[in-house]
């Protein structure tokens, strides 16, 4: 299923929302009201409260978006997609976003070579956070602070959503856990993030630093996510663009590391990686100005696409 927070084009009010065969939207929380005796998870109207509410959550809403595909009594609460607009699928984590840096080797040799450095492939993974005040949503505009950073950059990555409570998850065990995928941009503030020490918090915490999107995919339509082609353009022009096969460490050693001895919780998301093709690491470095777009591609998600937004220095 695919599934998205949304709001009416003449409105505010966010609601959860799951793609139709049609490629219409079915407002689940008022779907559940019209068919009655649903799972709290659905007529909470959140998609935080859909991971929240494992495989009855699934199971329900899978029934639920049968009827409405059918036809009949819920058509009053579709909506066509050009009557909605998209929010970040969960548009305030419950906890910062999880990340992992230096994961695809190319990146991490590009890295190198612009920083000229010879860190290589680290032992263990390389872990940091983005704070929810920096999530966006699709077409949401990506603010830039030109008194503070002159160096804003792209990382597209996939992100996992997590579906179960959990602490020392297994590496067998670790697709168990999750609800599902969606796309992440981890914009960064190179400089920024070279002026504290190198420390990856600050420079990649900015608000509006983290565009997720366009909607969540459960996993069962993903399937492994070990072979998907994942890139990104600005203005047109292919920046990035390689494979999800290309991780170092894999979607289950990274949640086996990441969950030991710390509890992951439905909702938390962890966006893996970046392929190479960073505007750092270009020759010259070509950073995001005013008015750029760029557009995150992961096969079997979808697109992700956001403007820079110069911000008035007040």
């Amino acid at each position: 299923m695919y599934l998205a927070t949304l709001a009416l084009n003449d409105g505010d009010t966010a609601f959860a929302a799951v793609r139709l065969e049609n490629q219409s939207w079915l407002d689940i929380a008022a779907a559940s009201n019209t068919v009655g005796d649903q799972p709290e998870s659905l007529s909470a109207g959140t998609v935080q409260a859909l991971t929240e509410g494992g495989e009855e959550a699934i199971n329900a809403l899978l029934a639920l978006k049968g009827k409405a595909d059918a036809g009949g009594q819920l058509a009053d609460v579709s909506y066509a997609s050009e009557k909605v607009r998209l929010l970040a699928p969960i548009p305030t984590p419950r906890k910062n976003v999880f990340c992992v840096g230096r994961n695809y080797a190319e990146h991490i040799a590009e890295g190198d070579r612009a920083q000229k450095q010879s860190v290589g492939v680290t032992e263990h993974p390389v872990y940091f956070t983005k704070p929810s005040t920096a999530v966006i949503g699709p077409d949401a505009e990506i603010p830039i602070f030109p008194e503070l950073s002159e160096a804003i950059d792209y990382e597209v990555e996939l992100a996992v959503v997590i579906g179960k409570h959990g602490v020392n998850i297994s590496k067998a065990d670790a697709y168990d856990y999750i609800f599902g995928y969606t796309i992440l941009n981890d914009i960064t503030a190179r400089d920024v993030q070279r002026r504290h020490g190198g420390q990856y918090f600050k420079g990649k915490a900015l608000d509006g630093s983290c565009p997720l999107g366009p909607w969540i995919v459960t996993a069962d339509v993903i399937g492994k996510p070990d072979n998907l082609a994942i890139g990104l353009s600005v203005n047109g022009e292919t920046r990035q663009n390689g494979n999800t096969g290309s991780m170092i460490f894999d979607i289950p050693t990274l949640i086996e590391s990441l969950s030991a001895g710390l509890t992951l919780e439905p909702g938390d998301i962890i966006a893996t990686g970046t392929p190479s093709g960073v505007g750092y690491a270009m020759e010259p470095p070509q950073f995001l100005k005013h008015g750029d777009a760029v557009v995150c591609e992961i096969e079997k998600i979808g697109k992700l696409s956001n403007t820079l937004q110069q911000q008035v220095a007040s």
